[in-house]
């Protein structure tokens, strides 16, 4: 989990001993937190749009 504890459990993925790392599990998924929690920007996408429309403002004329 991505608090470091750990789950075991069976599974078709992977082969016998292999671990899986999560990004985001239960305790952290804002479905099951409230939503309270950002998800992280792990492809940086949001960096890249937030460089690409730094400059552009939107007004109501």
């Amino acid at each position: 989990m991505t608090d470091g504890t750990e789950f075991t459990t069976r599974t078709t993925w992977g082969k016998k001993g292999d671990t899986l790392h999560l990004d985001i599990d239960p305790k952290s998924h804002p479905a099951w937190t409230g939503g309270n929690q950002q998800l992280m920007d792990r492809g940086g996408r949001l960096s890249r749009f937030e460089k690409k429309f730094a400059g552009l403002s939107v007004s109501k004329k």
